[in-house]
C-alpha cells in the first residue's frame, strides 16, 4: 500500500540523570492529528528525538508519547553512541520496550505492549502483527511511552536517538493467538525429561520458535518451558508447535536490575514486571503474582557473573533454584555449595527449596537440553509437572543418553528422589544409586556432612551403588554423577545430579 509522508520533525528533551534504581519520565512528545484520509494510502508521520544519559544513570527513562487517534501501526528504531570503554569498566548498552496508554505503574500489566532489551534496534506494533517480543493489539489514542532501560553508562555519558513513525488508517484483522495446550499424551503417572529455561527469536535468542521445538524432540525432551525475557508473546504461536509428544509451558524470565528469575507454568499471555531491586522490598509481590496465576518462581542462575545477572534478592519464598545452567563451570559448583549449605539449614524442618537445571539455550550452538531436569508427575500436563517440580521429585541430567534411580530404604519401606524416609534417628537406612549411560564416571554421595562416599562405574557407565547410613549421621543424601576429566569447555563436567532424599523425622535428632 503507498503512504503519503505528512511530517518529518525532531526534538531534543532533557538530560535523564539520577540514581541508579529510579526512574525518570521525559518531556512528552506530541504529534499532529491525523489529516483526511489520503485517497492514495495510508497517512505516515515521522519524529525524531534525541536526548542523553549520564553516568550514574537511573534504572528507566520513560519517552512519553501523545498519540491521535486514527494510528494503525507504531514503529520505533533507535541507536545511541558505543565508545570504548575505559579498562575495567562499562560501555553503553541501552534496552529498550514500550508501554500503551493504560500506563506505566508498576505490576499493572494492562500497559504493557513489549520488550527487546537491546537485541533490536528497531520494532513494530499493530493490531494485526507485531515484532517478536511485543504484542498485537490495537492502537489507541492516549499517552503511551518508550521505556529506556541504561544496562550500562559509559563514563562520558551516553547519547541516544529515537525515531517513532506513526501510521494513519484503519486497523487491520486482529491478530489471533494460538495458545500451546495444557496437555500432551503422555504415559501416566512416569517421569518426564523436560528443559525449563530456553528463548528464541522473541528476547534476545536467535532460534525461531520452529527450530526450538525440533530441537527439544530431537534431544528427547517431553516437554520444555518457553522463558522469554520480560515479555509473554512467544505465547500467542506455541500451539502451533506442541503436540501429543512435546508439552509446551509459557513463562517467563525476569531480569531485574539485582537478578533474574523464571516464572514457570504462567496462564497463556500472563506477564510478569522486572522494574524493581532488592532494596525496593518488590520481589514478594511478584513471586506472589506467580503463585497467585498457578506458577512457580525459580532463581536462575544465582551466581552468574554478568551485570544484573547475579542473584541479590535471597531465597525465601521462592520455589526451586536452578544450580546447573548450561555446560557446567564453576558458576555452577558455587551454587551447587550454596543450595547445600540451604539444604542442612532447612532439611529437618521439612521446607526446603528444590534444585533443577536448565540450559537457558539461546542460540546455535547452545544445546537445547543440556541439561534438563527428570521429573515424576502423575501425568503430561502442566500442573502434574509443575506439582512434581515444587516437591522436588526431580533429578538433572546431562542429556537424554542418562538415565538413573535414587531410593532410600529400610525394614521394606522404600522411598526415592524428593520425599523423606521417616524412621528412627539410629534405623539403619540402605541409600541405592543406580546409573546407565553415564559413561566412566564417578559417583558421590553428599549429606549434610559433606560428600560421604565416592567410587567409579565402569567404565561403560552402568552400575549399581549402594552406601548404609541413619538419621543420624546423615539427615538427608543427595547423588551427584561427574565425568573424571574435565571437557574443554568446562571446569568439571557434571553428568547427573539428584535432589536429596531425607532421612529421619521432620524436626529430628538436629
Amino acid at each position: 500500500m503507498e503512504r503519503r509522508q505528512l511530517l518529518i520533525t525532531s526534538a531534543k528533551v532533557g538530560a535523564a540523570t539520577g540514581i541508579a534504581g529510579g526512574a525518570v519520565t521525559l518531556d512528552p512528545v506530541a504529534f499532529e492529528a491525523a489529516a483526511a484520509p489520503a485517497p492514495e494510502g495510508d497517512t505516515v508521520q515521522t519524529r525524531t528525538i534525541s536526548g542523553r544519559i549520564e553516568y550514574g544513570a537511573p534504572d528507566w527513562v520513560y519517552v512519553p508519547l501523545e498519540i491521535p487517534a486514527g494510528v494503525n501501526r507504531i514503529s520505533v528504531s533507535y541507536s545511541y553512541d558505543r565508545p570504548a570503554a575505559p579498562a575495567g569498566q562499562n560501555g553503553n548498552a541501552l534496552d529498550i520496550g514500550l508501554f500503551d496508554q493504560n500506563g506505566i505503574e508498576l505490576g499493572d500489566s494492562r500497559g504493557f505492549r513489549g520488550w527487546s532489551g537491546g537485541f533490536r534496534t528497531e520494532f513494530t506494533v499493530s493490531a494485526s502483527d507485531a515484532t517478536p517480543g511485543y504484542l498485537p493489539g490495537p492502537i489507541r489514542k492516549g499517552t503511551w511511552h518508550v521505556i529506556f532501560g541504561p544496562y550500562t553508562v559509559h563514563p562520558q555519558g551516553l547519547n541516544w536517538t529515537l525515531n517513532v513513525t506513526l501510521t494513519f488508517g484503519p486497523d487491520g484483522v486482529p491478530f489471533k493467538p494460538a495458545p500451546a495446550p495444557l496437555k500432551a499424551k503422555g504415559r501416566g503417572a512416569a517421569w518426564y525429561r523436560g528443559d525449563m529455561h530456553l528463548h528464541t527469536v522473541h528476547s534476545d535468542g536467535r532460534r525461531q520458535p520452529a527450530e526450538l521445538a525440533a530441537a527439544a524432540r530431537a534431544a528427547k525432551l517431553d516437554f520444555f518451558v518457553s522463558t522469554e525475557h520480560n515479555t509473554p508473546s512467544a505465547a500467542g504461536v506455541w500451539g502451533q508447535y506442541a503436540g501429543d509428544d512435546l508439552l509446551i509451558v509459557d513463562g517467563e524470565e525476569i531480569t531485574t536490575r539485582n537478578g533474574h528469575f523464571t516464572a514457570l507454568g504462567l496462564p497463556a499471555g500472563t506477564w510478569i514486571d522486572w522494574r524493581y531491586r532488592a532494596s525496593d522490598g518488590a520481589l514478594a509481590r511478584f513471586v506472589q503474582q506467580i503463585h497467585r496465576a498457578g506458577g512457580l518462581a525459580v532463581a536462575a542462575h544465582p551466581f552468574a557473573t554478568c551485570v544484573a545477572c547475579g542473584w541479590r534478592f535471597g531465597f525465601a519464598g521462592l520455589d526451586a533454584v536452578e544450580v546447573w545452567n548450561g555446560p557446567w563451570t564453576l558458576d555452577d559448583e558455587a551454587v551447587v555449595a550454596n543450595w547445600d549449605s540451604l539444604l542442612v539449614a532447612s532439611g529437618r524442618t521439612g521446607q526446603w527449596i528444590p534444585a533443577v537445571g536448565n540450559s537457558d539455550a539461546h542460540s546455535e550452538p547452545q544445546v537445547v537440553g543440556l541439561p534438563h531436569n527428570v521429573v515424576h508427575a502423575g501425568g503430561l500436563d502442566r500442573r502434574s509437572i509443575l506439582d512434581g517440580v515444587r516437591a522436588g521429585r526431580l533429578w538433572i541430567a546431562e542429556s537424554a543418553g542418562v538415565d538413573l534411580t535414587f531410593t532410600a530404604a529400610a525394614k521394606g519401606r522404600t522411598v526415592g528422589i524428593g520425599q523423606r524416609l521417616d524412621v528412627g534417628d539410629d534405623e539403619p537406612v540402605t541409600v541405592t544409586l543406580a546409573v546407565s549411560g553415564a559413561g566412566s564416571c564417578a559417583v558421590r554421595f553428599v549429606t549434610d556432612q559433606g560428600q560421604r562416599l565416592a567410587t567409579l562405574l565402569p567404565a561403560e557407565g552402568t552400575g549399581t551403588v549402594s552406601w548404609t547410613t541413619n538419621p543420624r549421621n546423615s539427615s538427608y543424601v543427595r547423588a551427584e554423577v561427574r565425568r573424571q576429566t574435565p571437557t574443554p569447555t568446562t571446569a568439571d563436567t557434571m553428568v547427573a545430579l539428584t535432589n536429596p532424599i531425607f532421612l529421619g523425622r521432620v524436626g529430628g535428632h538436629r
